[in-house]
């Protein structure tokens, strides 16, 4: 079995829909129906259950073969990659995964550890924010930088990289675009998304259940990505707080910004699993501390 073909059994094997897998693969259907046909054929067995026309299914022998390729798959690959990197010098990849949306105000950071550590390559996403912690955990990620505090026991809080006050994202035609600045008193009522994100802890220091007054703030409509949040919020179906950044990076003309008076600055830190700490870890944390929190002017 070939490397493509492999590829192609795996992809269709999570995406279990043949046009879905197609897509993913910038490939023909046809071409992912062949391909299959043919592993099919060679084994002598079936591996995908094809009599419910809406989701296929693993068959036994699919799911024997998917349990023992997908580690050697992902092994092989990593050796690949470890080989191309180090055709280019690079010796380790450090993946950061950014919460906020201001990576490149953070190019001070960022540039100062290339020039320290030319052999170490610094890689940066947008994961899922519902489950943050969980790319932390199940190592797709090497450090986060995300909102404190971060109270997990297995986890380190590295040092801060900025911290800055919120604003309020409202539909360009909403009642309140009308002011400069509002106060969480006078947004309570209006709906803010909902979303799942944990710890409880965590998502109550970004945006609170109730305001200092004690007046719940209502929830709306349940979000699971930024693109979403900012869909609903230019409909005017939701108002929605927001690190102040993002009136720069999420500028658009159906948005307006408002700055939130009551709340305090948001700090942002790196974060990373105490067990795989590992020397880039160790030099990135270095790194920020010895430049220190940017200035609200620096953002």
């Amino acid at each position: 079995m070939e490397i493509r073909d492999i590829t192609i059994f795996l992809v269709l094997a999570e995406e279990l829909h043949f046009g879905r897998a197609a897509a993913r693969l910038h490939v023909s259907q046809a071409r992912v129906s062949q391909a299959i046909a043919e592993q099919e054929r060679r084994l002598g067995g079936a591996l995908f259950d094809r009599s419910n026309r809406r989701r296929i299914e693993l068959t036994p022998l699919g799911r024997q073969l998917h349990g023992e390729l997908g580690p050697a798959y992902a092994a092989l690959c990593e050796a690949i990659e470890r080989a191309r990197l180090a055709a280019r010098g690079i010796t380790s990849v450090l993946r950061v995964g950014m919460l906020p949306m201001n990576v490149h105000d953070l190019r001070p950071y960022w540039a100062t550890f290339r020039a320290r550590h030319p052999a170490w390559e610094l890689r940066f996403s947008h994961p899922p924010f519902t489950d943050m912690f969980g790319n932390l955990r199940r190592g797709e990620l090497d450090v986060l930088v995300a909102w404190l505090p971060v109270e997990e026991p297995d986890l380190t809080v590295g040092p801060v990289l900025f911290s800055e006050p919120r604003v309020l994202a409202v539909s360009a035609g909403h009642e309140l675009a009308r002011h400069t600045s509002v106060s969480l008193e006078m947004v309570s009522d209006y709906q803010h998304p909902d979303t799942d994100i944990g710890p409880a802890y965590w998502f109550e220091s970004y945006l609170p259940a109730r305001t200092r007054k004690g007046r719940r703030i209502e929830r709306g409509p349940l979000v699971h990505n930024p693109n979403d949040v900012l869909t609903l919020t230019g409909l005017g179906e939701v108002v929605t707080v927001f690190p102040a950044h993002m009136a720069r990076y999420g500028a658009r003309p159906d948005l307006t910004y408002l700055a939130v008076r009551d709340m305090g600055a948001l700090p942002y830190a790196l974060v990373w699993r105490t067990k795989a700490e590992s020397g880039p870890i160790r030099a990135l944390a270095r790194t920020v501390r010895d430049l220190g929190p940017l200035r609200t002017g620096d953002l």
